[in-house]
């Protein structure tokens, strides 16, 4: 039976947040926000939600 790969979780710094909430205004995308983050696009989506941030890039 393989192994399952454990599941790390990382609390959201301040300066996790203050990143998160930059690139947003810049307009940055999911994707590019998680990988700057070096975070999941789902962690990044949730966090930005709970934080009322708008991730939308229209």
């Amino acid at each position: 039976m393989a192994k399952k790969k454990k599941t790390v979780r990382r609390e959201w710094t301040k300066d996790d947040v203050k990143t998160l909430k930059s690139l947003t205004k810049q307009q940055a995308g999911v994707t590019r926000i998680a990988k700057t983050l070096k975070r999941t696009p789902g962690a990044t989506m949730v966090t930005a939600s709970l934080l009322g941030v708008s991730l939308s890039t229209r």
